[in-house]
């Protein structure tokens, strides 16, 4: 019999995790579909109100996330997409989490004066559900991966991966009962009022001595009018293939959204205020590389305080200076040949190496890069007893190191295992990361320029 599926809130973190993360969101779906099916997780309700079961409610925000790459949804965005109250959103994801479906990777902050920070999840699939499919995995720590799975499960996951391929749907309103009645019953009564008796027959075209009101006469058409069920509608349906097209509004979002990726500068601005500075400047027809290139005609900012601010400046009269696509794509081209731009291509790789954002893995970065003394086997009776041994990273801080390579390399992002590379050499990070995550960050970094990995 399995156990009771609970994670505490201090256990809600990747590091901490005893799952593995899933390889995408619709292997996911199944495990959340196992679980809401299993019942072998029940809400900690320590007061009167909040979800009472895991149901369809949480399996439609779990679609909502199993969408996102990487999974950084805000609670704004679930209530827009589920029409659910900022609070049940919470919920949800807090049960999410209880059950061991999600893992924190980095938890969203509100500092004021900067823009606000959504929480960052990684989809995880419970050790629960390995033991109870007979799921068979390889690798150590949340990197973990599927490599087979028994005889007696196989049933079990086939179903699960029907219910993962299915959307969970809005429940609509029921409708009174006294609507279908009413309706119904005037129905009937006008079909009473327009009965036809069979005793009437179609009037004769001569004309008849029999006095017939022409509401009760019937007429049909001939066989050669009547359709024959093969030929086309006058009016087809047509079918709507592809993408849709974005509006203004989503056209200044993605504008926005690109210019924080691509300008240094404005690494901590808000979508929103820099899509609303942005407004005239994407329905003109602008984009990234153009408004970067107008910003490149004035000197280059040393430090920014308020990127939006700074932008509204820089771009005021952008609209009347460049106002037509011929001269604007000349513009890009000479600034994709200028020396500032080669510059800003390579300052990346010029810089200094940016340390991780998280105290624990600047902590075992640090202890990973630590000179050690090398041991040597001395003959028995020449060792010194009294010299001190080595400090060697112990099995625990090995296998916390890993699991938090494991995860960077899912999201894209091997930048640890790579500077581990360059500077301890593939032995030293085998013995680090073990052989299988060296050889695939190897295999990835030796593919060709045209690959990209992760986000910028």
């Amino acid at each position: 019999m399995l156990p009771v599926l609970f994670v505490p809130e201090a256990s809600q973190w990747l590091s901490m995790s005893a799952g593995r993360i899933a390889s995408d969101g619709y292997s996911w779906m199944q495990a959340v579909h196992w679980v809401a099916g299993s019942g072998l997780y029940k809400p900690r309700r320590h007061r009167s109100h909040g979800p009472r079961s895991f149901g369809p409610t949480t399996v439609r925000i779990a679609q909502e996330l199993a969408q996102l790459f990487p999974c950084r949804p805000g609670i704004d965005y679930l209530v827009r997409r589920t029409g659910l109250s900022e609070r049940s959103v919470e919920y949800h994801l807090g049960m999410l989490r209880e059950a061991g479906l999600l893992a924190y990777v980095v938890r969203g902050t509100r500092v004021r004066g900067a823009a606000a920070q959504a929480s960052e999840f990684a989809r995880m699939v419970p050790v629960e559900f390995d033991v109870a499919l007979g799921v068979r995995t390889a690798g150590e720590g949340t990197g973990r991966r599927m490599t087979g799975l028994a005889e007696a499960g196989r049933k079990l996951m086939a179903a699960l991966a029907k219910k993962a391929s299915r959307k969970v749907r809005k429940r609509q309103a029921k409708s009174s009962s006294k609507a279908p009645a009413r309706g119904a019953r005037k129905g009937a009564d006008q079909g009473a009022l327009t009965a036809v008796s069979d005793k009437v027959r179609c009037t004769p075209m001569g004309g008849s001595s029999r006095s017939v009101s022409s509401a009760g006469t019937t007429s049909f058409p001939s066989e050669s009018k009547l359709a024959s069920g093969q030929s086309d509608s006058p009016t087809p349906k047509k079918v709507k293939r592809g993408r849709r097209k974005r509006n203004a509004v989503g056209r200044r979002f993605q504008l926005a959204s690109e210019l924080i990726r691509q300008v240094p500068w404005m690494g901590r601005a808000a979508v929103p205020r820099i899509a609303w500075i942005l407004k005239d400047i994407a329905d003109a027809g602008w984009t990234a590389d153009e408004v970067i290139a107008f910003l490149d005609c004035g000197d280059a900012p040393g430090t920014v305080h308020r990127p939006s601010g700074f932008l509204a400046g820089r771009l005021k009269t952008a609209t009347a200076q460049w106002p037509h696509a011929e001269g604007r794509a000349r513009a890009v081209q000479a600034y994709r040949d200028s020396r500032r731009a080669e510059k800003a291509r390579h300052q990346e790789w010029e810089g200094d190496w940016t340390p991780p954002r998280s105290e624990s893995v600047r902590r075992l970065v640090a202890d990973a890069f630590a000179p050690q003394q090398p041991q040597y086997d001395l003959p028995g009776g020449q060792q010194d007893a009294g010299e001190a041994i080595p400090d060697v990273p112990g099995e625990e801080e090995l296998k916390e190191l890993r699991a938090v390579a494991w995860q960077e390399f899912m999201l894209g992002r091997p930048d640890q295992v790579v500077t581990t590379l360059d500077a301890l050499g593939p032995a030293a990070a085998e013995q680090i990361y073990g052989a299988d995550l060296v050889r695939r960050v190897r295999k990835l970094i030796s593919g060709t320029s045209l690959m990209t990995v992760g986000r910028r």
